[in-house]
């Protein structure tokens, strides 16, 4: 168990130190670009989000995953999943090239025809880079992936803000974003020895497909209902709304995938390790135990101080979307458990029952904000909310037949930070409420909850807190020496 640990814990490291550091230079490039440019010019670039996603996941084909499972893979399942990726990339590409004029027409915005085909390219980007990804995934290479998403961000970030100081809008958060795909493509081959060559054989696709086909119509069904809100704002609100929405979502984004991408760079092929020797259920909680440590005081936190935090950094004409900001903070903080427990599925070879619950959570998201957008973007976010954190029940009642995990297992190893978080924030909030310089009081609001955070697990004896620091300080030495 031992060697499992250090290698969860290494991964959970290089993973949390290179997000933390991508998301800074997110953060930092973030601010700038959105100084630069208006509120219409991240509700264009908003309105293609869900054909991006859709494209994206339609290209991956969920053979990144089906790759992490299979117990024994060869060069030749590598290369042909290249391959494939590769073909279908192209043809989504050329499918959606056609339809651009379609795009524009339906979201009344005479711009995206142009502004999609350089967007869409993302996917043969992505698609040449992608059983490369795989490899380093698979092989929990968390120190190399941190690295090329740190290249990546750098340069990409640079790239749009160069592009918005030059004044050309929209144009510079499409180029970012493609040039992000590029560069994090290209580094992975840099790290990784798989080499594609000539000899495509259908037979590992085969091999691969039963599972892999789950996992894009879950990813689909997935994304559509994690992006139904900018397609509905965009077919029947304005640009302005869009870039609203856009910004509070990119935000939550921004936090909440510096844990999920931390968390998800070893979960799947940590559950792989220890299905095969029964650990299941050890694992599994404390994994758990350590996700919640950090994303409740992380995101419930940011939502405490979305309004600060949006004034402080890219001004008040954006100060209307803290308040979504709010709510999808909320489920940002929970966001990563649904995400360990979709991976214990997946890991276990369920990827059937992770699709089913998938597809009812992404219908009904669908189907309940289609009705509810006449009512405004606030009833919309707290409906998604609500669907979202059901959804986790569900999935807790599949993982439970999995590793035995109980509601009372579940419970104790949530509520004690869950807890801790909503006393932090009380105390901040009454420590802040007669402060009215915004910039005092995100630093007082900032700092008290931190510090209450820590000092109340540490009065209680955490023994979650304890080993963080513990492996910090191990860390430490070993550098030093």
């Amino acid at each position: 168990m031992e060697s499992l640990k250090e290698t969860a814990a290494k991964g959970l490291f290089w993973g949390g130190l290179s997000n933390a550091i991508q998301q800074v230079l997110n953060l930092v490039f973030g601010i700038f670009v959105a100084r630069l440019l208006n509120v219409e010019d991240y509700g264009i670039v908003g309105m293609l989000a869900v054909f991006s996603v859709l494209g994206q996941y339609l290209m991956e084909g969920g053979f990144k995953f089906a790759l992490c499972n299979k117990k024994n893979a060869t060069p030749e399942d590598f290369n042909s999943v290249f391959w494939i990726n590769v073909i279908i990339a192209i043809i989504i590409y050329a499918i959606l090239f056609v339809c651009a004029p379609l795009i524009a027409q339906f979201f009344h915005t005479p711009e995206l025809k142009a502004l999609s085909r350089l967007t869409f390219l993302s996917f043969v980007f992505s698609a040449l880079g992608l059983s490369h990804n795989a490899y380093l995934y698979k092989n929990l290479m968390a120190k190399q992936m941190a690295k090329c998403g740190f290249v990546a961000v750098l340069i990409s970030g640079l790239t749009g803000l160069t592009m918005a100081l030059a004044g050309m809008s929209y144009w510079g958060i499409a180029t970012q974003n493609v040039c992000y795909v590029f560069i994090f493509s290209a580094m992975t081959w840099h790290y990784s020895p798989i080499r594609p060559h000539w000899g495509f054989s259908i037979k590992p696709i085969k091999e691969m497909l039963p599972f892999s086909i789950k996992i894009v119509i879950t990813n689909l069904f997935h994304f559509t209902g994690e992006n139904i809100f900018s397609l509905l704002l965009g077919r029947y609100y304005t640009p302005h709304d869009v870039g609203q929405y856009s910004q509070a979502y990119k935000w939550n984004n921004i936090a909440q995938m510096s844990i999920v991408m931390a968390i998800n760079n070893i979960s799947q092929p940590l559950f792989v390790k220890a299905n095969q020797d029964d650990r299941r259920l050890r694992v599994f909680r404390k994994l758990l135990r350590f996700t919640v440590f950090v994303s409740m005081p992380a995101m419930i936190g940011l939502s405490f101080a979305a309004p600060e935090f949006i004034t402080i950094t890219i001004t008040d004409k954006w100060l209307n979307c803290a308040n979504i900001m709010r709510i999808l903070c909320i489920w940002g903080a929970f966001y990563p458990v649904y995400e360990i427990y979709n991976r214990q599925l997946v890991s276990s070879g369920k990827s059937g029952e992770y699709m089913y619950v998938t597809i009812v959570r992404s219908i009904t998201q669908i189907i309940v904000l289609a009705i509810t957008h006449s009512y405004g973007l606030i009833a919309m976010a707290y409906n998604y909310l609500i669907i979202n954190l059901l959804s986790i029940a569900a999935l807790h009642f599949l993982v439970s037949k999995i590793n035995g995990i109980t509601i009372k297992n579940a419970i104790a190893d949530i509520a004690p930070y869950l807890t801790t978080t909503l006393f932090a924030i009380t105390l901040a909030y009454i420590a802040t409420y007669n402060i009215n310089n915004v910039y005092l009081r995100f630093t007082t609001k900032v700092l008290v909850t931190a510090a209450t955070y820590i000092i109340t697990l540490k009065l209680l004896g955490s023994v979650m807190l304890k080993d963080t620091i513990d492996f910090l300080k191990k860390l430490l030495k070993h550098k030093q020496k």
